[in-house]
């Protein structure tokens, strides 16, 4: 995912794209033709203010910190594609978001419609819950005409869709789990209530429908709650003027408010009170409420509360009737023991109950019943006392509002006309381009800077050519960015946002990576989009049959980075590293208490003073060595606690690979007859010491293990720790062959190329260097290793044992079959001591062993048992 041009790369963006980079490399060393391109999603509120703050044009502002951030990706080593960069505040490139806009808005995709939105009033802006992160001020709920996109349109194909991406866990199922729980599809019943009012608003009855999933819990509903905007509540808002205070005031509340308003004179009645038989307490009018909490938008607009079994409404009727008793419709004891236990194990004035269960006493005929038995039967004396329940579905998920009131962001491709109404930009006149306005314009203004740029705004219908205004809302950065990906293989087309043809050369995306933070609006977004697109001519192939027009073939979420980070045990305030004695980084000390600092890992941020700039990290380490221990440190969806002093311990494996690669190539400059790699074939088994074949195990059990973490598991922690124990193996080995050196050194660096380029580079030119005829090229014109069958066919894991208990298992080189088989016991144990020796977890175990004598070694299955008895 490209980032946002902030002003400097954080060690989040290390993480990132040290991962893409690496599996970029890699998968151009198997020979894959690998797209890696870089891009700026440069909309967005910081430019902004920074433009308010201190007078500087967001453009200038936002080219800037491009300029500064380009500089420091490019000095962590990755092989980005710079020739395909795009930014999108440039209009070359947000004239074709705005041409993919008007593709929907003929489509009727696009659309213009009052909503009740969250408003800054100082700011004057869409803002988001609660306060303005900007202004500080509590954001009010105003009507404003908004834009639109309709991607409740594709919200069967957005659920349905996502199956196919579970297959071979293409996506992470925590993403997907979100996503379906984003879209939100309920299937349940509307069920119909009959509202009476009494005289003083003139005995009106009329009916309310609402929405539920759990029609078990009908046969003792307790109130009915409707939205702000329901009919029934406007209406009544004209004889009660407290009703209309309360909706004056509502808007403001907090989004968990559980206020409620009771409708006075206005009753319900539970259509089951129709039914044969039906429980006696539903012939009680049910209390009707106005409720912020109810949507207008989700279902009707209306809900039917059960305080006892819905967590939300059991808050409602506590706050609004807390004295009066919750009903418990639903337990959880089974049907044998319900008329013994009471339901005495739960209390639902306490607590809602919220599972399914079995039906209670006080329902009557449905009591015994599971809760599903009582569903349809519920459901089934319903339809028979008048079709009072329909099934029906209703989704979480609704139409994209891209509306802001912002300068920073693309413009709206839209003219309104006094004369022809509202009429789109002819495709041919795009961009519409913001105009330019000098930092100090900004300073200290809230609102819309578009709103004043009269000779901006001011200008001709494309329709009758008289005078018209251009819209003055910019879109959602998450338009910009919900197609980006599209644009990086055909990024000089002027005509067009792509060629459908290009495009398919490339999309789907092989591999997309990026935060968790991103695993909802991002990627719905992005898949709406391709799906619309497949719709057309720009992609109509959609990536091919089975593609569907989804935009990402395989995503990676990694998890973020957390910084270590010092709070005052007296008042639990961050401090500074200038305020910490860190002489002793293993005892910090709070230098104006000399107390110890609560330590805890935490997100970094500047508040928390715990934030690690990656270039000081680059300038002390070096690029190679950091992005390696990024990668070290834990699994890539795990949190990285972010340990800047452990670099050193990569730094002094660097260290050890280059003495292996310097102690060879002194061999080969001594070595005058060896020219060129054509003469470092491998040689034949046979002739290979039980050292050399161990080794060349050992290469091979690495080629196959770091091949399938950087091809289908991504466990690039293991990736390393894999590299360090070939390493280590070459280096304590002795090795009499320069050619099984050779090739087991190549292939190591090979397999670190990676991670480390320009470490892998300096090794690969300085082996070799003294071979005069042959030319250096880079190591990245080199083949990533294959695995060979050496492997399975000269190799054994052996299991190492003392007195019969298992102590280590290790490879060791397999015997042949006259050995095993023909040789005399003792001369056969000799041998697969001399095999165990020489391995890593060998040297260790008989270290510890040093004074010990053994009365014998018994070697059984073939050597795949060794055991020391004594």
């Amino acid at each position: 995912m490209f980032p946002y041009p902030s002003g400097n790369l954080h060690i989040g963006h290390l993480r990132t794209y040290t991962i893409a980079d690496v599996l970029a490399r890699f998968r151009r060393m198997q020979g894959h033709d690998v797209l890696f391109p870089m891009g700026w999603d440069a909309f967005g509120l910081p430019a902004e203010n920074a433009a308010i703050e201190r007078g500087v044009d967001p453009a200038s502002w936002t080219r800037a910190n491009i300029e500064t951030m380009r500089d420091q990706l490019q000095s962590m080593n990755a092989a980005f594609d710079w020739s395909r960069e795009l930014t999108t505040c440039d209009p070359s490139f947000y004239k074709h978001t705005q041409h993919i806009f008007l593709m929907l808005y003929e489509q009727n995709l696009a659309y213009r419609n009052l909503a009740l939105v969250n408003y800054d009033p100082v700011d004057k802006t869409v803002d988001a819950n609660g306060f303005s992160w900007r202004s500080g001020a509590r954001v009010e709920k105003i009507r404003l005409n908004q834009w639109f996109l309709r991607i409740t349109d594709f919200k069967e194909a957005l659920l349905k869709d996502l199956e196919q991406l579970t297959h071979g866990n293409r996506w992470p199922e925590r993403v997907l789990a979100m996503q379906r729980n984003w879209l939100g599809r309920s299937d349940g019943w509307r069920i119909t209530f009959k509202v009476q009012t009494d005289s003083s608003l003139g005995e009106i009855q009329e009916t309310v429908e609402v929405f539920t999933t759990r029609a078990d819990t009908m046969c003792g509903p307790q109130y009915l709650a409707l939205s702000l905007s329901h009919p029934i509540v406007k209406r009544a808002a004209i004889q009660h003027s407290s009703l209309r205070s309360f909706l004056e005031t509502a808007p403001s509340l907090a989004d968990n408010s559980k206020a409620g308003f009771l409708l006075p004179g206005i009753s319900a009645i539970n259509p089951l009170s129709l039914a044969d038989n039906a429980p006696i307490h539903v012939h009680d009018p049910l209390p009707v409420y106005v409720a912020p909490y109810v949507l207008e938008n989700y279902g009707v607009g209306a809900v039917v509360g059960c305080p006892g079994h819905d967590t939300r409404d059991h808050a409602f009727w506590k706050e609004n009737r807390r004295h009066e008793e919750i009903r418990q419709l639903v337990t959880s004891v089974s049907r044998s023991s319900l008329r013994e236990q009471g339901n005495q194990e739960i209390d639902v004035n306490k607590a809602a109950f919220t599972s399914h269960g079995v039906m209670t006493q006080i329902c009557c005929q449905y009591a015994g019943l599971s809760s599903e038995e009582a569903s349809a039967k519920i459901i089934s004396d319903l339809n028979s006392a008048g079709d009072f329940a329909e099934p029906t579905q209703t989704w979480r998920l609704r139409d994209w509002l891209i509306s802001r009131q912002r300068y920073w962001g693309t413009p709206i491709p839209i003219i309104h006309c006094t004369a022809c109404g509202t009429v789109p930009v002819p495709v041919a006149d795009l961009p519409v381009e913001l105009p330019k306005l000098t930092g100090e314009w900004f300073l200290r203004k809230g609102g819309n800077p578009l709103e004043l740029a009269t000779d901006w705004v001011n200008t001709k219908c494309p329709k009758c050519g008289g005078s018209a205004k251009r819209d003055t809302d910019t879109m959602d950065t998450f338009v910009d960015s919900s197609w980006y990906f599209m644009r990086f293989p055909d990024c000089n087309n002027g005509a067009e946002p792509f060629s459908p043809e290009i495009v398919d050369e490339w999309l789907p995306v092989g591999l997309y990576i990026g935060g968790i933070e991103h695993a909802i609006l991002h990627l719905l977004y992005a898949r709406f989009i391709t799906k619309f697109l497949n719709k057309t001519s720009q992609w109509p192939s959609g990536g091919g049959p089975g593609n569907k027009g989804e935009p990402f073939n395989e995503l990676i979420t990694q998890g973020m980075v957390h910084g270590k980070t010092f709070s005052n045990p007296a008042n639990r305030q961050f401090l500074k590293p200038e305020e910490l004695d860190l002489i002793d980084p293993s005892t910090p000390r709070v230098k104006a208490t000399g107390e110890s600092p609560v330590v805890s890992w935490e997100k970094m941020s500047k508040s928390k003073y715990n934030g690690v700039d990656p270039q000081a990290c680059f300038d002390k380490y070096g690029a190679d060595a950091t992005r390696a221990h990024m990668l070290f440190q834990a699994p890539i969806s795990d949190i990285v606690q972010w340990e800047e002093d452990r670099i050193v311990g990569i730094h002094r494996w660097f260290g050890r690979v280059w003495r292996i690669v310097e102690k060879l190539s002194l061999q080969l400059d001594s070595a005058t007859a060896l020219s060129s790699r054509e003469q470092m074939s491998m040689p034949t088994v046979s002739s290979m010491s039980v050292q050399e074949r161990v080794v060349w195990s050992a290469v091979q059990t690495a080629i196959d293990s770091v091949t399938n973490a950087l091809s289908r598991t991504y466990a690039l922690n293991t990736y390393i720790s894999d590299l360090i124990k070939l390493s280590n193996a070459l280096s304590t080995t002795a090795i009499t062959s320069t050619a099984v050196s050779y090739n087991s050194i190549s292939a190591l660096l090979r397999m670190l190329a990676p991670v480390a380029p320009a470490f892998s580079e300096e090794c690969w030119e300085r082996l070799h260097s003294a071979m005069p005829s042959e030319r250096i090229d880079s190591i990245f014109l080199s083949s990533f290793p294959s695995r060979e069958q050496f492997h399975v066919e000269h190799s054994q894991t052996c299991a190492v044992q003392e007195n019969g208990k298992l102590r280590f298992t290790v490879s060791v080189a397999k015997p042949s079959t006259n050995l095993s088989s023909q040789e005399s016991e003792e001369h056969f144990a000799k041998w697969m001591l001399a095999q165990i020796e020489v391995t890593e977890e060998g040297k260790r175990w008989f270290a510890s062993k040093k004074d010990k004598v053994w009365k014998r070694v018994v070697c059984v299955r073939g050597g795949r048992t060794v055991n020391f008895v004594g």
